[in-house]
């Protein structure tokens, strides 16, 4: 996947702008802040339960 550059950010910025408008524009970037920060919260948590699982059933079968 190739990735953005500069030029690219821009237009994107632009058409955001185009069809949010520029009072709605700081309100929708909060909102997509908050829903990339629940993802990572929800795959970290995830991965640590995951693992600890993984570490307990190793445990188990050990003993």
């Amino acid at each position: 996947m190739p990735s953005l550059g500069f030029p690219e950010l821009i237009l994107i910025l632009v058409i955001a702008l185009i069809i949010f408008g520029p009072g709605k524009l700081p309100s929708v970037g909060a909102s997509i802040g908050k829903a990339l920060n629940e993802f990572k919260k929800a795959s970290r948590e995830l991965t640590k339960d995951d693992v600890d699982e993984k570490i307990s059933q190793e445990e188990k079968a050990v003993k």
